[in-house]
């Protein structure tokens, strides 16, 4: 169906991602089925024909127990998953206290749309990454490394807590655990078939089944199994990364929806760009990311689309100024968000943007208004007029 204005997307790609997480819970099934052949063809020496129909009645027979094994998978999951992803990132619940700073920017984005305040925790990296966990009100979470909070301003951090809000405000957070949830289940079952397989498992067919089975169909019905298993783990994995990637571009339009501030959006994607990589967290966690760096095969197996298409979406729909790629200083070094950002010639604007740097005299410039002073229009902010 097609789609008109910011919500309409969102509520069709609510649509297509259910479609998504039911064909990757069919996966499941064809798993098992897989499964069953391979089963059946190394206990019995039998014909293709009759391999395939006994699988299938062995699926009809297994398919309660699969369906409860994977319910009580995503119960434990549940429940369980941001322990799991906190003991493998290491972050840590702050308060105001501790980072008022931080706090008070993501609950004046949460004030301002009266959204309930999720946890906010801090991942010692300096690495320059952001992500939402959570499947609930109760267990929404924002994490932020310290690298990001070191080499961003705080229209930047904004822009970012902005990003995850929108990922929980849409429920591509809730979605996503789920997706990989069912993904782990669909990977694992694939690596223990093809254990079972690779274990020495053949020697323990029967050689005196029923003469009607036929003959020969051994190898067949493992190769059936094989091409099987591929083709579900194949599936499953772009089905994650169709539910990440289409995600990503909303959830930026969603922070500018909230901040009002495209240009910071923009900057924070710069500065992000090819900075993010979290050395302890797994693929699952980094799919969750603002940005992930672990591209492959020519983005066709990236997670997130590339930082130049979104900023190109960015600049094209919402109106910001692209300042091209970004150089920091080393970690530990003055942070560059102090300093006017760099631009390639190509990128140079008639005039800056109504959220860009000042130029030389100290003046920043609106379009089609009058030059501004350093202490902006209102005079100084001692109270009194320049």
């Amino acid at each position: 169906m097609a789609s008109y204005g910011l919500y309409t997307h969102i509520q069709s790609n609510k649509r297509r991602s259910v479609a998504l997480l039911i064909g990757l819970f069919l996966l499941v099934y064809v798993l098992v089925y897989a499964g069953a052949i391979a089963g059946e063809a190394l206990s019995y020496d039998a014909s293709p024909e009759w391999y395939l129909r006994k699988a299938w009645q062995d699926l009809l027979e297994a398919a309660p127990f699969a369906t409860i094994g994977t319910a009580i998978w995503i119960v434990i999951a549940y429940y369980f998953h941001q322990s799991m992803i906190d003991a493998v990132t290491g972050a840590q619940d702050v308060t105001r206290t501790e980072q008022p700073r931080l706090y008070n920017l993501l609950e004046n984005l949460c004030i301002s749309r009266g959204i309930p305040m999720p946890k906010l925790k801090v991942m010692q990296s300096d690495a320059l990454n952001a992500f939402a966990t959570g499947m609930n009100q109760k267990q929404y979470a924002v994490t932020v490394t310290t690298g990001l909070l070191a080499a961003l301003d705080d229209a930047e951090i904004e822009a970012v807590l902005g990003h995850e809000l929108t990922h929980i405000r849409n429920g591509d957070v809730r979605m996503l655990v789920i997706a990989v949830i069912i993904a782990g289940v669909v990977s694992f079952a694939a690596e223990l078939i093809f254990r079972v397989l690779l274990s020495g498992g053949f020697r323990f067919r029967s050689r005196d089944s029923d003469s009607d089975r036929g003959r020969g169909g051994f190898g067949v019905a493992i190769l059936i199994a094989l091409v099987l298993i591929v083709v579900a783990w194949v599936l499953s994995l772009f089905i994650r990364l169709a539910l990440s990637r289409s995600r990503e571009f909303l959830a930026d339009a969603g922070s500018v929806e909230l901040t009002k501030n495209p240009d910071a959006m923009i900057s924070a994607l710069r500065k992000i760009e090819g900075r993010g990589e979290l050395a302890r967290a797994t693929s699952a966690v980094m799919e969750m990311c603002i940005d992930n760096p672990r591209e492959e095969f020519a983005d066709l197996f990236s997670t997130h689309p590339s930082v130049v298409r979104r900023v190109e979406a960015l600049v094209r729909y919402a109106g910001g100024h692209d300042p091209g790629p970004l150089q920091l200083p080393a970690p530990g070094q003055p942070s560059s968000s102090d300093a006017p950002p760099t631009t390639t010639p190509s990128d140079q604007q008639t005039f800056p943007g109504p959220w860009s740097q000042p130029d030389a005299a100290g003046r920043s410039f609106l379009p089609d208004r009058a030059p501004i002073g350093p202490n902006g229009p209102w005079g100084p902010s001692n109270g009194q007029s320049s």
